[in-house]
């Protein structure tokens, strides 16, 4: 009985392959996460983009002259606060397009038209982040 208990134990070998599978998942899951990280900071700026830019059309409309910053929208109250560039983690960074052009026919003055983010990097999809 007492032989049968000391062998109840692990192998060097055994404990070194299970390691081995364990390292291998982690450096295939690794990347994964990272790229899902990736693609949630992408969601999250084309959201932000859609929703500054829905907000610059109905300021625009609304007040008959475009804004002339993105803090006007916050103070006319259409947005609570300008939201964070995702992969800048800033709220400064976004570049407003001012336009000279007037966007309706009933705007007296022209402002900003478009708003793209202020990072540096590219995409998923090829395409420079500040170009979305």
């Amino acid at each position: 009985m007492s032989h049968r208990r000391k062998n109840r134990g692990f192998t060097l070998i055994e404990l070194m392959i299970v390691i081995s599978i364990i390292l291998i998942l982690v450096s295939i899951a690794i990347p994964m996460y990272n790229q899902s990280i990736v693609r949630a900071k992408e969601a999250v700026l084309h959201q932000d983009l859609f929703a500054m830019r829905s907000v610059i059309d109905q300021y625009t409309m609304d007040k008959g002259k475009a804004p002339q910053s993105l803090d006007d929208l916050v103070s006319a109250g259409y947005l609570k606060i300008i939201p964070l560039d995702p992969f800048t983690n800033a709220r400064d960074t976004w570049q407003a397009q001012p336009e000279d052009v007037l966007l309706t026919i009933n705007q007296d003055e022209p402002g900003i038209s478009d708003v793209h983010s202020g990072a540096s990097g590219t995409g998923t999809d090829g395409t420079a982040y500040s170009s979305w």
